[in-house]
């Protein structure tokens, strides 16, 4: 699993409240327990048009956001059902980190046990954040994980809480099933000492 410590990339503005799970992907595509190429149905109902083409308009479409790792997004995303497919659908596109104001508890529990950041900022710094998308087109900023910092393009900083646990987890880039193997030999240890093996 990759590592997140501090991370630079352009912003894909998608400036929508209440993005809820069915949008992020569909229903359609939960049939499968692989997460790779979730991606094809990310947005779906976005992304393409009636007769399946791509939807130029729609932004993750457009060729200046190919590559870009963070999204910018409305307030309450990932609202609706627990489907870890959509984090699942992100990351295979390429997300690294989502940039909003709030999230839906679930969503943000899937998408950090998933190795996707969901960084929530003040309502100020989000406003600063789409103005600038939406008057210089592509705009760059740099995630420093270890600080808890969102590095936006002037140099100032806006801090970002995560839980310590999660935190430990992203740096090191394991789940939490990585992180208790990693304690494999201590955890024998304890069994052994307590007679439980």
């Amino acid at each position: 699993m990759q590592s997140f410590q501090t991370l630079t990339s352009k912003i894909i503005p998608l400036l929508i409240s209440d993005v809820d799970t069915d949008q992020i992907i569909p229903a359609r595509y939960l049939k499968v327990t692989d997460k790779n190429g979730l991606a094809e149905g990310l947005f779906d109902s976005w992304r393409y048009r009636a007769d399946g083409s791509p939807d130029p308009a729609f932004p993750l479409n457009r060729a200046e956001y190919q590559g870009c790792g963070f999204l910018l997004v409305g307030d309450n995303f990932g609202c609706g059902s627990s489907r870890e497919h959509a984090p699942w659908a992100l990351i295979d596109w390429g997300i690294r980190a989502i940039i909003s104001t709030s999230f839906a508890d679930i969503f943000r529990n899937n998408a950090l046990k998933n190795r996707l950041l969901p960084v929530i900022v003040d309502p100020a710094a989000h406003q600063r954040l789409a103005e600038m998308t939406a008057g210089q087109g592509q705009v760059s900023v740099t995630i420093d994980l270890p600080e808890q910092s969102l590095i936006l393009p002037d140099g100032s900083a806006v801090q970002f809480p995560i839980d310590p646990f999660s935190k430990i987890c992203l740096l090191e880039g394991m789940d939490p099933l990585g992180y208790l193997l990693k304690h494999e030999a201590q955890i024998s240890r304890f069994e052994t000492q307590y007679g439980l093996v």
